[in-house]
Formats: structure tokens, C-alpha cells, sequence
């Protein structure tokens, strides 16, 4: 398994429970990173986990990585909070459906519609909450956050109990056929070659560069829906995203009860002010925010919907933790759209933008043409795991990988099998201002 992140490492966790169950515990797992647990973009994630979906595969996905989170919450740093969408009526009849279809796979939320009813029930939580143009509060009872590279490290020790070997510093540089073989028969890494019956490759930012090394196309066929023309487009490319922190005591957010309160995400077409300047922030279209009280980032963090990075996949240099690169670092705006948002939802956050702080969070986000995650096999026996960003949040996805790895197909994953581009079976599309949405 190639990459040391939250996908490979509740893989390895899965795995070796199921192979102990076949009697077969004499196989060896072995993950490799090229730095170490939780370097790349799962140990640098803002850690909300939400089941907040339009697309229903996703919202069934969710349903089972909120169940891993939960069963094992004190081992994976996982604060069951809950998680609110809280929008405006140009997304209303979009998170109506959500709402729905929570209810019909058994997940625990509640709906709140009209802006008297969403203020009144916003300020029963937060008695500050002073935002004007909500018309629907859809409020996850399950879900909230975990820390990031605490979790990874309770992984990574569910793992190695079960017999998982993780090597740290080995970087991947090829891969080995042979005899004309689709197949790959070896990993060759600046260690030695690792020959294999199995090859898993979950690398967050990095899979544009495996995919090349497998010598996989760089353009690929998509076609919008059935029956329509199809279109070449680039397989990969890359989106900025935008986190930081404000430097307050955590408590500084918490509801009226003195707890922690839900994960908050809004969505909004409110304009914004700069309280302290009294100056409108320039905005194009809807913003989006979400925050939540963190001690891992020690603050309230969050971060606002990304940017497109203009330049072609094979042109960016992925490095999640490159500051010195400008593709890496957000937007000059992004601090003031997101501190004005905060002070435009709570009275609290009103004139506290010297108190941002730039935060090694988020990075940059590899996306595949519809931005959601695909999950196949290729050249016989390499498994790709690109989850388009979607990552963190669903843990569950390596306990299905490992079932799949042995032979069972999971229904779960099917709608994100990489022949949905050319067959036209793409996931729906919300309003929201998020390409992960």
C-alpha cells in the first residue's frame, strides 16, 4: 500500500482482520510513505466528518465511515458534535432532499425551514447568531470532527496490532511487469523492489503521478449523461484549498450551554463587511464557510470553498506543506472573507480580524473531472483509491477496499467505478458553492 494516510492505514486495519479470519494472517501487509504517518494531506485535514450530501452514493458511503468514526471514537480523537448546513433559499430545495433522504437511510437530522424559525433555532444553540438570509438549518445529530494526525496514529496502532508493517521514508519511483503482463509484479522504491500480489496506491495530491508511472491516460472520455456527446478532458486537476485559524481559546466558541457546539458550514449571498474598516469584502457570486472550536489547531478553525488552480495537472508541483510555492497559499482575500463571514454569522467574531492566523491546513486537493472519488482496479492488480479530495472524512472506505481486495464487491463503492465517465453515470450536482458538493 503506497501512501501513509487515512485510507491505506483503515485498510491495513481491516485487512488484518479479515485475513486472521481466514486463516490466512501469514500474508504480509506492508504500507510505505515516503516521509511518514500522516505527512501528506490526510495529516494536514480540517477533520470534519459530515454525512451532508446531495449526490445519495456519497450520503450512503458517509453513512458507513460515520459508524467507523463512532466505533472507535476515543482511539481516533472523534468528537461526535453533530454538523449543521445552514443556507440560503437558493440551495433550499437542494438540502430539502438531503434532509429526505437522510431520514429514508436512517440517519439521525433535523430540518428547519422559513428565516424566523432558522434564526430563533440557530440562537437556541448560539444566542449571537445573527445571520439575515437563512431559510433552512438542516442539523446532523451524528458527525462533528477528528484531529488529524491523532487519528492517523490511532490507525496506524490498530494496524500494527493486527501485524501491518509500516515503513517510513520510502519513496516510490516505479513499477515492475513482466513479460508483456498488465500486472504488476514488483514496486520498485529508492530502497529496492518490493515484489507483490497486491498493490493498493491511496496517495491523496499524488495520484496524478502514479497514474502516470502506471502509464495510465492523462485525458479520458466523459460524458455529462446517457445518450449525450462525449468529451476528452484532463483525468486530473487541482483545487487550492483554503483553511486557517482564529487565534481565540477554543471555549471561545461554544453554545449556550457552555459545550462545544455542531460543526458549522453556511452558505450564504449575504454581502459582507470588514467591521473594523466598515469596507464591503468583494465577492463573485454565493460564499461558503465552515468552523468549528479545535484544541489540535488551538483555536476555531476552518476555511472557505476553494479556488481552481489555473494551470494544467501535469505543471503543478504537489507539496501540501509548500508555502514558498504561490499555488500553496491562499488567496490575500481569503483571511477577510473568512473572518468578515464569521462576524456576519455571530456577534462574537465582529472586528476580530487581527486575530487570524495562517494554519498548515488544507493544502491543495487532487479532483478528478466530476470532483468525486474513484474507486477500481487497473492493470489487473493495482487498486487506486482517489478520493478527490473527499478524503478524511471516510475511514470506512478502506474497510470496504479490504473486503475487496479479497474477493467481495461492495455495492457501496460501485457508483464510483472509473467506467462512469465514458458510460455517462455521473453523480448530481448541487448549488453549492463547493466542487465537492
Amino acid at each position: 500500500m503506497i501512501g501513509a494516510g487515512i485510507h491505506t492505514l483503515s485498510l491495513g486495519w481491516r485487512l488484518s482482520q479479515l485475513l486472521e479470519e481466514r486463516g490466512e494472517s501469514h500474508k504480509k501487509i506492508l504500507i510505505i510513505d515516503k516521509q511518514e504517518v500522516g505527512s501528506g494531506a490526510s495529516g494536514i485535514a480540517c477533520g470534519v466528518v459530515r454525512n451532508n450530501y446531495f449526490q445519495p452514493a456519497m450520503r450512503e458511503l458517509m453513512l458507513h465511515s460515520v459508524g467507523v468514526w463512532e466505533s472507535d471514537a476515543e482511539n481516533l480523537t472523534y468528537h461526535s458534535v453533530g454538523y449543521m448546513q445552514i443556507s440560503p433559499e437558493k440551495m433550499h430545495a437542494d438540502v430539502a432532499q438531503i434532509y429526505k433522504e437522510q431520514k429514508a437511510i436512517g440517519y439521525d437530522s433535523v430540518f428547519i425551514e422559513g428565516k424566523k424559525d432558522c434564526a430563533s433555532y440557530m440562537r437556541g444553540i448560539v444566542d449571537d447568531w445573527q445571520m439575515e438570509d437563512t431559510t433552512s438549518v438542516l442539523h446532523e445529530k451524528r458527525g462533528g470532527f477528528a484531529h488529524n494526525k491523532a487519528s492517523l496514529k490511532g490507525l496506524a496502532r490498530r494496524a500494527r496490532a493486527g501485524g501491518v508493517e509500516i515503513v517510513s521514508g520510502c519513496r516510490v519511483t516505479g513499477f515492475r511487469r513482466d513479460n508483456g503482463s498488465a500486472a504488476v509484479k514488483a514496486v520498485i522504491t529508492d530502497a529496492g523492489e518490493v515484489e507483490c500480489e497486491q498493490v493498493v496506491v491511496a496517495a491523496g495530491p499524488w495520484v496524478r503521478d502514479f497514474w502516470q508511472m502506471l502509464e495510465l491516460p492523462r485525458e479520458i472520455t466523459v460524458r455529462q449523461g446517457k445518450g449525450l456527446q462525449p468529451t476528452d478532458v484532463s483525468m486530473w486537476c487541482y483545487w487550492q484549498l483554503e483553511e486557517g485559524v482564529l487565534e481565540v481559546e477554543p471555549e471561545y466558541l461554544s453554545n449556550n450551554a457552555g459545550g462545544a457546539p455542531p460543526v458549522f458550514h453556511v452558505d450564504s449571498e449575504q454581502p459582507l463587511f470588514d467591521k473594523a474598516s466598515g469596507e464591503q469584502v468583494e465577492l463573485s457570486g454565493m460564499w461558503g464557510i465552515y468552523y468549528k472550536p479545535d484544541h489540535n489547531f488551538g483555536g476555531v478553525q476552518g476555511g472557505a470553498a476553494p479556488y481552481l488552480l489555473d494551470m494544467p495537472a501535469e505543471e503543478v508541483a504537489v507539496d501540501p506543506y509548500g508555502p514558498a510555492s504561490p499555488q500553496f497559499v491562499a488567496r490575500k482575500e481569503f483571511p477577510n472573507i473568512w473572518c468578515a463571514a464569521l462576524g456576519t454569522c455571530q456577534k462574537r467574531f465582529e472586528g476580530k480580524r487581527n486575530l487570524y492566523r495562517d494554519e498548515p491546513s488544507g493544502g491543495i486537493g487532487c479532483f478528478t473531472p466530476d470532483s468525486f472519488p474513484v474507486f477500481d482496479r487497473f492493470c489487473d492488480n493495482v487498486y487506486i483509491i482517489a478520493d478527490s479530495n473527499h478524503g478524511y472524512k471516510m475511514i470506512g472506505i478502506g474497510h470496504l477496499v479490504a473486503e475487496e481486495l479479497l474477493g467481495k464487491t461492495s455495492a457501496l463503492l460501485q457508483p464510483f467505478r472509473f467506467s462512469r465517465f465514458a458510460e455517462g453515470e455521473l453523480h448530481p450536482q448541487s448549488n453549492s458553492p463547493f466542487p465537492w458538493s
